[in-house]
């Protein structure tokens, strides 16, 4: 049994000054994005921005030198995440190499793998996207079908499909999670690998999935005897359920698990400063707390994932109550509002609302699902 680890963390001394460094860059690049386009950023996809992060050495921060890197202090990347997902910027294209396909590629890659694909990710040129969920088996990874065979020559042939795979039409690779073994009852975890795919692969079809607002972001992945070779295998096979659960608590716990919704929040503070309400101000000091510890238990597995050590839990209850907040946040706002706010008004704060209204839905689906993250918490605490 585990318990709950959320130690106090010191960001760097030079914080303060790399964050009026990334503000004065936004600034410059971003100087007028909309209210409702700054919700979920971490979904938006702008290549080119991204491009432009990778020029200033904002991707791939903490990675070594030798593979396209820059060495520097894991909570420095952290300060870089909170000030770029609080202004909105569109860091869609290039988070999931940032933040999982690397990582996962230094921890399991072979050299070979290392030097083909962490340069171009960290100059923003590679972009990757997460071939995990399946019709069927959303958030439960163990019940994965898509299959890789191994042929007698070496090679691989992959069948199956994947689905809700985010900007998969504008990746190169895909880190994509398959069986290759028999499927166990008693041992799901097991005979799971996981392999580097090319998406420009023969018999790879990408299909988008437009969500209720008219976005093309998720998709449909189908792989139809697609034959790879054996450098394609990501560390040992067999061993991808270890692997897996190694990159979710990457994925799990960063600032974007409880700042998708920050845009509303700024927008709320705007319409604090020019009215007078107690029950508006009463709010504002509510949700201003929790987002803060919010930010402090974020910050804490930050923290621990930097010394080695892998928070599985304190991810799992990060992401829960994280989504939980940003998933609420709209809600309250139109509660809070009442008929003093009409969704079809062209305010900033109408739109921003209109938006996650139809969004926030989804914040607790990706990354595995509230149930899934519960599930996590009460096998840590010895409750199941």
């Amino acid at each position: 049994m585990h318990a709950f680890k959320f130690d106090p963390v010191t960001l760097p001394a030079n914080a303060p000054a790399f964050r009026k460094e990334i503000r004065e860059f936004l600034a410059r690049e971003l100087p007028h994005v909309p209210a409702e386009r700054r919700t979920n950023c971490w979904a938006v996809f702008d290549a080119e921005f991204s491009r432009k992060l990778g020029a200033r050495g904002w991707i791939g921060m903490v990675w070594p030198k030798r593979y396209g890197g820059h060495e520097r202090a894991a909570l420095e990347r952290y300060v870089l995440l909170e000030e770029l997902l609080a202004a909105g910027a569109p860091v869609g294209a290039h988070w999931i190499a940032d933040r999982q396909s690397g990582p996962n590629l230094l921890r399991y890659g072979s050299e070979e793998q290392r030097q083909k694909y962490l340069p171009g990710m960290a100059r923003g040129e590679i972009l990757c996207c997460i071939g995990m969920s399946e019709p069927g088996a959303g958030s439960d990874l163990a019940a994965v079908r898509t299959r890789a065979e191994k042929l007698p020559d070496g090679r691989w042939r992959i069948n199956g499909q994947k689905i809700w795979t985010s900007n998969a039409q504008h990746s190169q690779l895909m880190i994509a999670l398959v069986r290759t073994g028999t499927l166990d009852e008693k041992n799901r975890h097991a005979g799971l690998s996981q392999f580097l795919l090319e998406l420009r692969t023969p018999g790879i079809r990408i299909q988008p999935i437009v969500d209720l607002v008219g976005h093309p972001g998720f998709n449909e992945v189908f792989f139809d005897d697609v034959v790879v070779g054996p450098e394609c295998l990501l560390g040992a096979a067999g061993e991808g359920w270890r692997q897996v659960t190694s990159e979710l608590s990457l994925e799990r716990s960063g600032p974007e698990r409880y700042l998708s919704s920050f845009a509303l929040f700024v927008e709320l503070l705007r319409l604090a400063g020019r009215v007078d309400s107690e029950a508006l101000r009463h709010a504002v000091g509510r949700l201003s707390a929790e987002l803060w510890t919010l930010r402090q238990m974020s910050l804490s597995v930050a923290g621990q994932l930097a010394a080695g050590e892998d928070p599985m839990l304190a991810a799992a209850i990060v992401k829960d109550l994280g989504n939980t907040f940003e998933q609420s946040l709209p809600a309250i706002v139109q509660s809070l509002l009442g008929e003093d706010i009409r969704l079809e008004d062209d305010s900033d704060l109408a739109r921003t609302l209109a938006l996650l209204l139809q969004t926030s839905p989804s914040f607790s689906l990706r990354g595995g699902t509230r149930e899934v993250m519960r599930g996590i918490v009460a096998r840590g605490l010895g409750l199941r």
